[in-house]
C-alpha cells in the first residue's frame, strides 16, 4: 500500500509554522526509522503542552508520513483554524454523543487507506504533577485491534517548559530557547490479544501496554526513572477527598 500524500493543505500549513518554529526552538528529534515508510499505522503521542501537538507535527511531516489529528468537533466549525482542520483531513470527535463512534470509524477508513492517525491515548493534558504520561483511555487500541495497523509510541518533552500545562498564565516562555525532544519507538507487539474479543479487560490491558511503551521513551528523553503505576485522576482525587476527610477528624 502507498502512502498519503500530504496535500496543499498540510503543505501551506507548514509554510506558515515551520519558520517560527525552527526560529524559536532548538530540535532533538530521534527515531524517526520507526515511522513506516508505507501503509497505514496509529501513533500514540503523549500530551503535556497545548504548544506539543506542533513539535510532534513538525517532527512527523518531516518524516513523509503526515497524522491525521482526532480534534474537537468544535475545532472545525468556521474560522481559519476549522478551515485548516477540515483541508488537511483531521477527524472530528462528538464527545458525550452518539456521534462518538463515528471518529473511530473515520479512524478506520483512513488507516485502511493507507493514512497515519495520530492518538493522545490520555485524551486530555496529562494532570500528573511530575507530567508524566497518564493512565491511557482505550480508543487507540480499539482501532489498533481492528486494523491490526503498527501502533508507533511517541514521546515528547519541552514544549511543556514554553507552555507549561494549566500555569495560571498561559504566557509563552520562550528565552532561553527550549528543545523540543521527540522520540519515536518501534511498534508495540499486540499480537497477543489479537482474534480476542475487544472486552474492557483486553482494551484496557493492550492500552497500558501502549502506554508503558510511551512512558518508556519519555523516561529516556528525560534521563530519569518514570513513576511505577501511571496516575490516575480518579484515584486521585478519591485519594485526596479521603485525606480532606480525615483531617477535619
Amino acid at each position: 500500500m502507498s502512502r498519503h500524500r500530504i496535500g496543499f493543505w498540510y503543505r501551506f500549513t507548514a509554510v506558515l509554522a515551520k519558520p517560527p518554529l525552527v526560529v524559536l526552538f532548538k530540535r532533538d528529534w530521534r527515531g524517526m526509522e520507526h515511522i513506516p515508510a508505507d501503509g497505514g499505522f496509529i501513533t500514540a503521542v503523549n500530551h503535556n503542552s497545548y504548544l506539543d501537538p506542533l513539535s510532534y507535527a513538525h517532527y512527523q511531516y518531516n518524516t513523509g508520513r503526515v497524522p491525521r489529528f482526532l480534534a474537537k468537533a468544535a475545532l472545525f466549525k468556521g474560522s481559519f483554524v476549522g478551515a485548516v482542520l477540515r483541508g488537511t483531513g483531521q477527524i472530528p470527535v462528538y464527545r458525550e454523543s452518539a456521534d462518538a463512534a463515528a471518529a473511530f470509524k473515520a479512524a478506520v477508513e483512513a488507516i485502511n487507506k493507507g493514512e497515519c492517525v495520530a492518538f493522545y491515548p490520555e485524551g486530555t493534558l496529562t494532570r500528573d504533577p511530575d507530567m508524566w504520561p497518564m493512565e491511557g483511555k482505550t480508543g487507540a487500541a480499539r482501532v489498533a485491534l481492528l486494523t491490526r495497523a503498527p501502533v508507533i509510541p511517541v514521546a515528547q518533552w519541552g514544549a511543556n517548559e514554553a507552555m507549561p500545562p494549566y500555569a495560571k498564565e498561559n504566557k509563552l516562555r520562550l528565552f532561553p530557547r527550549k528543545t523540543l525532544k521527540v522520540l519515536a519507538g518501534p511498534p508495540v507487539d499486540l499480537s497477543a490479544y489479537y482474534g480476542k474479543e475487544p472486552t474492557a479487560d483486553v482494551l484496557r490491558a493492550a492500552t497500558d501496554d501502549i502506554m508503558a511503551a510511551i512512558t518508556a521513551l519519555l523516561a529516556e528523553l528525560r534521563g530519569e526513572p518514570a513513576p511505577a503505576e501511571p496516575y490516575n485522576p480518579k484515584k486521585a482525587r478519591a485519594a485526596a477527598r479521603r485525606k480532606a476527610q480525615e483531617d477535619k477528624k
